[in-house]
């Protein structure tokens, strides 16, 4: 893992130096064809003007959606962090959660979602997805999660808090925020 965390950072400062006309070959000395594929992808989407010059941040967490079959997607704005996000769900239902995001002035390398949720203080669950590496574009990212579950069965049902953070392989924390699931019987 810290070997992939290196390459990530090596790659990173390769295709920003890119980006700018200078020439460094971080992947000079392998042959990995899919290496290398990716690191042109890189940089034929990076978008060095993306970012407004008055705006420091990296990545902006615009939008969270839980999404679940059958169900309207439900949409939080995250942009305005000032919500604690809340919805009822109910018991055993499958679900997504997607991520809309900008990256502005570098590539973002090793961006993750985390999240810990807990019921009456005490953590009953904690996910980490791997979401990739970005570069700065005009258009939003997406990223969306394997599919999870809401606990089952009664003693399961209630109030659970979930924190939630994106942040990169050099532990920059972009966005943290609070949110809230009712797990009930029904959708009511």
């Amino acid at each position: 893992m810290l070997c992939l965390q290196k390459y990530h950072k090596l790659l990173a400062i390769s295709l920003l130096l890119a980006m700018i006309g200078v020439s460094f070959p971080v992947l000079a000395n392998t042959n990995d064809e899919a290496l290398i594929k990716y690191k042109e992808t890189l940089l034929a989407s990076a978008d060095p003007a993306a970012a407004p010059a008055d705006d420091p941040r990296r990545v902006i967490v615009q939008k969270m959606v839980i999404a679940t079959e059958g169900r309207e997607d439900i949409e939080f704005d995250l942009a305005n962090n000032s919500q604690k996000p809340a919805l009822t769900m109910k018991e055993g239902t499958e679900f997504k959660i997607k991520l809309l995001f900008k990256v502005h002035h570098e590539i973002v390398s090793g961006l993750r979602y985390h999240h810990v949720m807990s019921r009456k203080g005490i953590t009953v669950d904690k996910k980490s997805y791997m979401i990739g590496s970005y570069p700065p574009k005009q258009e939003s990212h997406e990223y969306i999660t394997p599919s999870d579950e809401t606990p089952k069965g009664m003693m399961a049902r209630g109030h659970y808090k979930v924190k939630s953070k994106v942040i990169d392989d050099d532990k920059n924390v972009h966005l943290s925020w609070e949110w809230a699931i009712d797990v009930k019987k029904d959708w009511q």
